[in-house]
């Protein structure tokens, strides 16, 4: 749940980009932070083992504006792909306040794209949260690879809620704004509808 600090006047949201490994989490985190102005990021923290995969998070503050004369302030975090993290991926679901699920377009990775979807609403339920009203946008990334699987059956299989939904090529940038700007809008929303 978002955090709120009176005396900063600022509410801190947690938006966390899930999806098996070597999806594109990271590149979309990278990407984001390469592209916005210093004045509205923090710095941003990877770690990542030798071969270049995330082990615990990445961690992005974006300001995003203001709600009723707070300032809010998004913090990106990157679930690492591999199942054996499962325990770090429960850990950084804690207080989400929204979810980008990053799939993998490429054929031969259907299997581990529903193996993280259903993951992920299982690690939701396991911290309290209803997988069905947690705001979250899908993206199908690696939209650019030869092997890409096509959309219509992507979306069947990934997306049958019909939530929002972007194509993307995270290495250029393609659809990266579109996703954030989607799940952003949706935690804002719910955002407004608890303050009433």
């Amino acid at each position: 749940m978002s955090f709120i600090n009176y005396s900063a006047r600022e509410i801190n949201c947690k938006i966390v980009y899930y999806g098996p490994g070597l999806c594109g989490k990271t590149t979309n985190l990278q990407y984001v932070y390469n592209k916005t102005n210093p004045d509205l990021k923090g710095k941003m923290i990877s770690l990542a083992t030798e071969t270049e995969r995330t082990l615990f998070f990445d961690f992005l503050p974006l300001a995003l504006g203001e709600i009723r004369g707070f300032k809010t302030r998004f913090h990106l975090y990157t679930v690492p792909g591999q199942v054996f993290y499962d325990a770090s991926r429960k850990l950084i679901l804690k207080g989400v306040d929204g979810v980008v699920f990053v799939a993998d377009s490429q054929v031969e990775r259907m299997d581990a794209n529903l193996e993280s979807a259903d993951n992920l609403r299982a690690n939701l339920r396991e911290q309290g949260f209803d997988p069905d009203r947690i705001p979250t946008v899908i993206q199908y990334n690696k939209r650019d690879l030869p092997n890409a699987a096509p959309l219509e059956e992507m979306r069947r299989l990934l997306n049958p809620r019909g939530l929002p939904e972007f194509e993307a090529c995270a290495t250029v940038g393609k659809g990266v704004f579109e996703t954030l700007k989607a799940v952003a809008k949706g935690v804002l929303a719910d955002l407004r509808t608890m303050g009433r």
